[in-house]
């Protein structure tokens, strides 16, 4: 009878277990649509890493990115970057240097702001997590646990603004239990914006020092 019980309990369990990671991935590809029915999107942000042991912030700065489809052009750490859907323009105003690469999707620094959205669908374990109100605003989070045990990622929480169904946040805790939080400040759709906003003009950079890596 008590072996009975036992398997009824972890039937239980593996039943609840998939219903919370279906439920959670349903829930991000809702979020996913919403986010692809959008003409372009412009977002402020704020970035802050914080330290393992004392918790406290050790680097933090605000952002601005506009994205079309996989196009952006990006404003972070005092570098701007334009990805026009062939190659990468990094520029340094402080340094006045443009260096252009073309865009390889294996490298992690390649990385297109969209796969914020997108990450989820390969390599994590998905799980339903809590709706906590923030700000005013209902942020029901996501957890993603990932597959591989040898990640240095020990988990990533994805707080979605339940009511508009857009990103809020998302926080990447590392096995050291390190942080890197990124939280949306504000989230603009369907903008105006110019045909050449995603595109590099070299004659506005013509003091820039041009650096062709590849």
């Amino acid at each position: 009878m008590k072996k009975i019980l036992l398997l009824f309990f972890a039937c239980s369990t593996l039943i609840t277990y998939g219903q919370s990671s279906q439920r959670a991935r349903n829930y991000l590809d809702e979020v996913n649509k919403k986010i692809a029915s959008y003409s372009n999107i412009s977002i402020d942000f704020h970035y802050a890493q914080v330290e393992a042991k004392s918790g406290e912030t050790i680097q933090e700065t605000d952002g601005h990115i506009d994205l079309k489809d996989n196009l952006y052009r990006m404003t972070f750490m005092d570098m701007t970057r334009i990805f026009d859907g062939k190659k990468i323009y990094t520029i340094s105003e402080e340094d006045k240097e443009v260096t252009i690469s073309k865009y390889d999707p294996t490298k992690i620094d390649n990385a297109l702001p969209l796969q914020i959205l997108t990450f989820y669908k390969e390599g994590y374990d998905l799980q339903w997590d809590i709706l906590q109100k923030v700000k005013g605003k209902e942020i029901q989070y996501i957890k993603l646990v990932p597959l591989d045990k040898k990640s240095g990622i020990k988990e990533v929480l994805v707080g979605i603004d339940h009511v508009t169904k857009q990103i809020y946040t998302k926080i990447q805790v590392n096995k050291n239990n390190s942080k890197s939080i990124l939280t949306v400040k504000s989230f603009k759709t369907n903008q105006s914006m110019s045909k050449n906003h995603f595109t590099f003009t070299d004659t506005d950079y013509s003091n820039y020092y041009i650096n062709k890596i590849d």
